[in-house]
């Protein structure tokens, strides 16, 4: 792929995986647009790069009226759009029983109707331009994760929304790819939510065994080039997947073990 023709879209990009991603795409010649709600992180990062090659917007993509406002200030620099990433994304840590529900609403505005409102306001251009729309997920959209329950349900729903998307485009030339990532040393990891809707205090994991944010948006690039379907980037994920549709209940319990095993976990075993 010459990426110097291509003009990216990245929400969620001021920190982590869109960070990574924007610095990617941006030394490889392409045009990025980035969303995110601190426009000084953004700017940071766009002094390393051409002014005419970045452009970066203010956003919470929890509200409609700002990404059709992002799109549309891409659409209006670039001349056109190539790519969407929806990477835009919070995470929580409480099971159900101790749960605000706010706490799910609030991860359902960011990480699943950001990923609605992004898409639909971008959805015209990629289809003329026979590009790229990408969510970037995890395997709780494929396997329920104890004490993530709003994160899962968020994760579930994109991908229901973007299968949907790739089957009703199979003839348009669109590429619809839902990228998962293993646990990632990200800043989506130290501002999870906690029962009551407050930010966690510390990472329950080891961050020096978690996947770099680099490696991440790497593999995702490379995924866009070769117009991968589904991007599962860890052993771990790919054995969840594939195990989860012959043996659902002994993966249950794989999972639940697994996540047991977390610092303070508060799953119950009683």
């Amino acid at each position: 792929m010459n990426w110097n023709t291509k003009v990216v879209l990245v929400t969620g990009a001021s920190s982590g995986i869109g960070e990574a991603i924007c610095r990617d795409l941006l030394k490889k010649g392409a045009s990025v647009a980035m969303a995110a709600r601190s426009e000084d992180k953004m700017k940071e990062i766009a002094k390393d790069f051409a002014e005419e090659k970045v452009l970066i917007k203010a956003t919470d993509v929890s509200k409609e009226e700002d990404c059709v406002a992002f799109v549309e200030a891409a659409a209006e620099k670039f001349g056109k759009i190539d790519v969407l990433i929806n990477n835009a994304g919070i995470s929580m840590r409480a099971i159900f029983e101790d749960l605000d529900i706010s706490v799910i609403k609030k991860l359902m505005d960011v990480n699943f109707w950001g990923t609605v409102y992004c898409t639909n306001a971008a959805y015209k251009y990629l289809l003329e331009a026979k590009g790229s729309l990408v969510g970037v997920s995890s395997i709780a959209g494929f396997q329920g994760l104890p004490a993530r329950t709003g994160y899962s349900s968020s994760k579930f729903a994109m991908h229901g929304l973007l299968n949907t998307i790739r089957v009703e485009t199979l003839k348009q030339g669109l590429h619809v790819m839902i990228a998962c990532p293993g646990f990632t040393a990200s800043n989506i990891r130290n501002t999870a939510l906690t029962a009551d809707g407050t930010v966690q205090a510390d990472n329950p994991l080891d961050e020096s065994k978690l996947m770099t944010s680099e490696e991440v948006a790497a593999r995702i690039v490379r995924g866009i080039e070769k117009r991968k379907r589904t991007l599962v980037m860890t052993v771990t994920g790919k054995l969840t997947v594939k195990l989860g549709k012959f043996f659902p209940k002994w993966v249950d319990n794989m999972v639940f073990n697994h996540m047991n095993k977390e610092k303070d976990s508060p799953l119950k075993t009683k």
